[in-house]
């Protein structure tokens, strides 16, 4: 750079009003080459001002603001051999430097034969405004080395050089010391720069300490610190030192303003607003234009529109940044179409959109709803060639991130021709919001290899990255990094390490991380809090929530929301849940929609949906969540009609559907096993636009599956790239209730070779799988996986598949075995399972001990009683028999009646056990006798074992036939025309000898059955059942 030769200009001598001595201008060879530029042309010339040539003897090149007339001006002065002076040397440097020609002015500064303080401070100021910061740097090393005299002004600008750069942070810390070691830090202009560098990286605690040691301070210092504070989030803090600023008697200027204008709006808090605006007026800002933008941004963060709209309409001059602000007040209200009208307005008004326009633009349309709005916003950008402008590529990502194409946005990142630290933390929360923590970890890791800068943004998105169970591992590795960078005491690092582990269900680590945080906000407690919700430990919740108390905080709406969320037993009702309902009535939190949905949510977890519909019905206002949540509250209680029933109210309430409105009603569907509907509300999910939706496609999944129809899971499975742990789950669970066990396996290797882990619900499905088709060994192979290769610890439904699996192949003593030795304690669901193994085996010694036990756990389970009299019953026990039954009457307890439907024309009928209420009885029980006829000739034969009453075998075999599903089936067989499937359910596991005749109706009418019970389906067809009469 300093030995480059640049191309002198030619000139003709007579467009110059200034006298030289024309006879030496072709003697004179020039002393120095000019840039490179193209020659200016003499009609170029002829405009150059007389008045700029006469202050050249007095000012240098001082006033000069065109690069011809400065290069005109040097040009004379070599080619007539002037000696220029060392300031105006300086001066010549500082033009070419303000002129955008920082070569041209290190050549000058080099040929220099004598220099001054002012030669090198110019030098490098050029240098920091050309962007050049280790040119600046280098240059003040040699600076040193030849023993210059370093001032506050080069200082200054070195420390802004540090500054403006984003890889110069140990360069700053060192120009630090400097400072410190010439005692230069008690001049307030070296000290606020300090300020700014510490402020821009993030280290508040090191710009603070710098504060405190100013022994002088003005109020941009002030301002310098307030900024770094409100950089890194921390608004709190910037409204305190406007605080103390105003305590120590310093006068705000426009920048004190416009940060703590800014600091307020992140707060939320809209009485210190007013109090500020307030202040504003005294100090006779409110015209100020940056003062007025600030103000427009506050009050989009209020959420007040119409204010924002009152201070812009009020504003005599705008800029680009008051039109920004406007757009913006829109954007982040949701009005996504009045800030395009605003962008049109903008445009008609002549004013110049810049990136920060554009950006608040996609943010506006960063939804699944606006992506269209978007794709054309994007189009603009690339037609105005801002698409290679980092911020703008930075918002491109994310408006793909939350439009729900995570695809788009790392095609989009990946083809950024530059990227800021900025571009790297908005593809991790891309991934972060996909939870896939190992494309983070990976960009993550290649940030540590290319030394990019990394803050505390990069590691809570790196977190929330890791925020499941299976990322627990790669959770506490990032947090190893974090302590090794020092950003462990970050405020906003620290909540997202509580939110993690949280999620991650490490709820002691968190619970530690918490505890070690030198500073705690509101946040950190609703991320603990929540954390203890979201792990059902409802004691250490409600613990949390009153520590939070006696720390000084009174919570919010997402206080609240957590806590209830946390309750979800009907023991919590009484001893949590009311209790805190009179709290938030108290605080007037109840007034607050989202805790009224939270309400309505607790009260139904808890078994009481009257409050629940009290709740709602009391809602004045009902909005979509509000809806969503009867929906879901009904479905998951087993009320699926009331749930479609509400389903359609939202409809013609006018209310836009979304996501959680159809997984909801689709789950109602599945529930009651009713095809008709759940194909109704898939059609009007592909009708308005829903299809591409991953959380329902899922729902209609498992509403597919559950009604029968893995024809119709199949068609609208996504494919293998596009499918989430929940998409394989439900393929897998569907298959294996469907008695598809091959299918199940497959799809749970296919799984693994696409990356995916599986989890505890994966494994269910499984095992569940293996146990229904006899594959034992297949079956405690992957149980023993489960924790040795894929780190899923075995749960309660794991250990009852388990349990199953051995009792259904009659391996009943390695069953006992494994509840003596199970990772869990035995609940009612294992000791139920062990005895229905009992009853089918035969085992009566240990299907006592089996129902003791059961029954140690819950007195008044009925089918305790229901099984040990079947397995007394098959023994020949009847003496046994009678004693159960005495035992039961003398409990009150009662057997839950055997109920069969099937659905026919939209209506659905139902039968019990010897069921004559119907209208069509006589020709039910005449087609029964049809049917016995029948397949008595193909060489049926009644198998009396499950006629469980000491009576003669004809009447065992008259009672068989009162079967409350032979009775669905006859309905079924009169009803239903010849070309459709007839679809039975049942309420109770389907006896062996109803199953028996299943397959020889199925072959002898040649119809095709499909019956479901609560553990699976069996489809019938030509004779044969698809459980291979293994169940």
């Amino acid at each position: 750079m300093r030995g480059k030769k640049l191309t002198a200009f030619k000139f003709r001598p007579s467009f110059f009003s200034i006298s030289f001595p024309i006879h030496t201008l072709q003697r004179q060879p020039p002393t120095l080459m000019l840039c490179r530029d193209k020659e200016p042309t003499n009609d170029r010339i002829q405009f150059l001002l007389k008045s700029e040539f006469l202050a050249f003897t007095q000012k240098g090149f001082s006033d000069v603001t065109s690069l011809i007339t400065g290069r005109a001006l040097h040009a004379r002065c070599v080619k007539f051999s002037t000696i220029l002076s060392v300031i105006n040397s300086n001066t010549l440097i500082s033009m070419y430097s303000k002129l955008g020609k920082v070569d041209a002015a290190r050549v000058v500064f080099d040929q220099m034969h004598q220099r001054n303080e002012a030669s090198w401070n110019t030098m490098i100021s050029g240098y920091v405004r050309e962007g050049l910061y280790q040119e600046a740097i280098g240059l003040f090393c040699e600076m040193q080395d030849e023993g210059i005299y370093i001032n506050e002004f080069v200082l200054a600008s070195l420390i802004t050089a540090c500054n403006k750069s984003t890889s110069m942070i140990c360069q700053g810390i060192q120009i630090h010391g400097f400072v410190i070691k010439t005692g230069f830090l008690h001049d307030v202009f070296v000290g606020t720069s300090l300020l700014h560098f510490y402020g821009t990286y993030g280290f508040t605690s090191n710009a603070q300490r710098v504060f405190e040691e100013m022994p002088e301070r003005n109020v941009v210092s002030w301002t310098a610190l307030m900024v770094a504070y409100l950089n890194v989030g921390d608004p709190e803090n910037a409204v305190k030192c406007y605080q103390q600023m105003r305590h120590d008697g310093v006068s705000c200027n426009q920048n004190s303003f416009t940060t703590l204008i800014s600091s307020c709006g992140l707060i939320e808090d809209e009485l210190l607003g007013l109090q500020v605006i307030a202040h504003v007026v005294v100090s006779g800002l409110e015209s100020n234009v940056s003062v007025a933008n600030s103000l427009i941004y506050m009050f989009g963060s209020f959420g007040l529109v119409e204010d924002a709209c009152y201070v812009f309409d009020q504003m005599e001059e705008r800029d680009t940044i008051s039109w920004n602000s406007m757009i913006s007040a829109y954007s982040q209200n949701g009005f996504c179409e009045e800030s395009l009208r605003c962008f049109h307005q903008m445009r008609h008004a002549n004013v110049k959109p810049n990136s920060t326009t554009v950006s608040s633009l996609i943010s506006a349309c960063s939804s699944v709803d606006n992506l269209s709005w978007g794709k054309g916003i994007h189009g603009v950008i690339v037609k105005l060639g801002m698409d290679s402008i980092v911020c703008v590529c930075n918002t491109l990502v994310t408006l793909y991130t939350e439009s729900g194409r995570p695809k788009d946005a790392e095609l989009l990142f990946l083809e950024m021709p530059e990227k800021d630290l900025i571009s790297w933390n908005s593809i991790m929360a891309c991934y972060a919001q996909e939870g896939e923590f190992r494309g983070a970890l990976n960009h993550l890791a290649e940030m540590f290899r290319t030394k990019k800068i990394i803050n505390h943004v990069t590691f809570a998105s790196a977190l929330a990255a890791c925020s499941s169970a299976e990322a627990l591992i790669v959770g506490k590795t990032v947090h190893a990094l974090i302590i090794r960078e020092v950003l462990h005491e970050n405020l906003l690092v620290g909540n997202a390490l509580v939110t993690m582990y949280g999620k991650c269900g490490a709820m002691r680590v968190a619970e530690l991380v918490a505890q070690s945080m030198p500073l705690r906000d509101l946040i950190t407690w609703n991320a603990l809090i929540g954390g203890y919700a979201e792990n059902e430990v409802v004691h250490e919740a409600i613990k949390a929530f009153n520590l939070m108390r006696l720390d000084g905080m009174l919570g919010n709406y997402i206080t609240m929301v957590n806590v209830l969320g946390a309750l979800s037993d009907p023991d919590h009702l009484l001893k949590y849940g009311m209790p805190f309902h009179a709290h938030m009535v108290i605080t007037r939190f109840e007034a607050d929609d989202y805790v009224k949905n939270a309400l309505i949510t607790m009260y139904a977890n808890c078994g009481d949906l009257d409050s629940s519909n009290f709740i709602f019905g009391g809602m004045p206002n009902k909005n979509v969540v509000a809806w969503n949540a009867m929906i879901s509250a009904n479905a998951h209680h087993g009320h699926g009609e009331e749930a479609l029933k509400l389903f359609v109210e939202m409809q013609h309430a006018g209310l836009a559907l979304d996501q959680f409105s159809f997984s909801g009603g689709l789950s109602a569907s599945a529930n009651l096993a009713s095809l008709e509907e759940g194909q109704q509300l898939h059609d009007l999910v592909i009708k308005l636009g829903f299809e591409s939706n991953l959380h329902i496609t899922n729902a209609a999944m498992d509403m597919y599956g559950k009604c029968g129809e893995m024809e119709d899971v199949l068609k609208i499975l996504p494919k293998p790239s596009n499918r989430s742990r929940l998409s394989w789950n439900i393929l897998i669970s569907g298959f294996a209730r469907h008695g598809h066990f091959k299918k199940a396996r497959e799809s749970f290797h296919e799984m693994l070779q696409w990356g995916l882990d599986p989890d505890h619900v994966t494994f269910v499905a499984l095992l569940s799988g293996c146990s229904h088709g006899g594959l034992v060994d297949e079956g405690l192979a992957y149980f023993a996986s489960m924790t040795s290769e894929f780190g899923v610890l075995p749960g309660i439904e794991h250990c009852v598949c388990i349990i199953d699996l051995l009792g259904r192949s009659g391996r009943l003593l390695d069953a006992e075995r494994f509840i003596q030795e199970m990772p869990v304690p035995p609940n009612d669901l294992v000791w139920r399972s062990l005895l229905a193994a009992c009853r089918t085996h035969r085992n009566l010694e240990l299907g006592r001990i089996a129902a003791e036990n059961l029954l140690k756990l819950n007195p008044s389970d009925d089918s305790a009683y229901v099984l040990l009299s079947n397995v007394c019953a098959i023994n020949g026990r009847w003496d046994d028999v009678e004693n159960v039954r005495r035992q039961m009457k003398a409990h009150n307890i009662k057997k839950k009646p055997a109920c069969s439907w099937v659905k026919v024309k939209d209506k659905v009928t139902s039968f019990g056990m010897g069921d004559r209420s119907h209208p069509q009885a006589r020709q039910i029980y005449a087609k029964l006798k049809e049917i016995l006829d029948t397949i008595k000739e193909a060489g049926y034969i009644p198998d009396t074992s499950f006629a469980l009453h000491d009576t003669d075998e004809e009447q065992k075999e008259h009672n068989l036939w009162n079967h409350s599903e032979k009775l669905a089936l006859a309905f079924g067989l009169i009803n239903m025309p010849a070309c459709l499937p007839i679809r039975v359910f049942k309420n109770l596991r389907v006896c062996g000898d109803c199953h028996s005749v299943y397959k020889f109706v199925s072959g002898a009418v040649k119809r095709d059955i499909i019956l479901r019970d609560p553990y699976r389906f069996h489809h019938f067809n030509g004779g044969k059942c698809s459980c291979s009469d293994y169940w």
